[in-house]
């Protein structure tokens, strides 16, 4: 009688077809992904230069050489492919940036430091993206809009509580915490404007320069003196300009 595995002899036959089986699903996924991710990249493109709204699905699966009912094989809408751009730059870094103000092995000077110094790298990296975000705010469709103004106020309370935290501790000057945190991230965030990959910068020095000035400007003066007066409030600003220009 035989067991439950079956025919001993015919075992070595049947782990041979499941390894195949493993091997070609595998090749299937890659090839899905690699696919998906081209879609993703056209879309993108073609919202930067036609705007989501004067964006139709047919011109995506040209773009990327499918048949329209091809293309449904991947995604469901282009509303699914903006969905995923606002998960991207926005919901990942308040994700990010949160765990980085929820540290408790580093001061609030360098937990602003790193979250100036990777949003300005993320916006250099993905400064595309970020602009078509940006343009396109005022067309996203109610439930995305939600969920882009939801990582939008994360990051700022992020910022803002870090920099707050900054500010107890006598580490940074007295500002209000939110002010000095929509500056921070006003600064990083503009990079992805003026940044171009492959010109004269080093996206590495850009991102490390500016989140020195980011906490450069919250210590106050050198000598730990927070500015007395309108004139060398413009002096500190002045100097920062010059730092960037020099840059630049």
């Amino acid at each position: 009688m035989t067991g439950s595995q079956g025919d001993p002899a015919k075992l070595p036959a049947k782990r041979a077809r499941r390894t195949v089986l493993k091997a070609a699903e595998a090749r299937t996924n890659t090839r899905r992904g690699l696919i998906e991710q081209e879609i993703y990249v056209h879309a993108t493109r073609l919202f930067a230069e036609r705007g989501f709204a004067g964006t139709n699905f047919q011109d995506i699966a040209d773009a990327v050489g499918l048949t329209r009912p091809a293309l449904y094989h991947y995604v469901s809408s282009k509303e699914e492919l903006l969905a995923k751009l606002v998960a991207e730059i926005t919901q990942d870094a308040a994700t990010d940036i949160a765990a980085e103000a929820e540290r408790t092995d580093t001061g609030p000077a360098e937990k602003l430091h790193s979250i100036v110094a990777s949003t300005a790298r993320r916006q250099g990296e993905h400064a595309d993206r970020f602009r078509l975000l940006v343009r396109s705010e005022a067309d996203l469709p109610v439930e995305i809009a939600t969920t882009h103004e939801a990582g939008r106020r994360s990051v700022l309370k992020s910022i803002a509580g870090v920099i707050e935290e900054g500010v107890h501790s006598g580490v940074f000057r007295t500002v209000d915490p939110r002010v000095a945190a929509l500056g921070a991230l006003g600064m990083a965030n503009w990079v992805a404007w003026w940044y171009r990959p492959g010109g004269r910068d080093d996206l590495v020095k850009v991102c490390d320069e500016l989140a020195d000035m980011a906490v450069a400007g919250l210590r106050g003066r050198d000598d730990g003196r927070a500015p007395q007066s309108t004139a060398e409030a413009l002096s500190a600003v002045r100097e920062d300009l010059d730092r960037l220009e020099r840059l630049l």
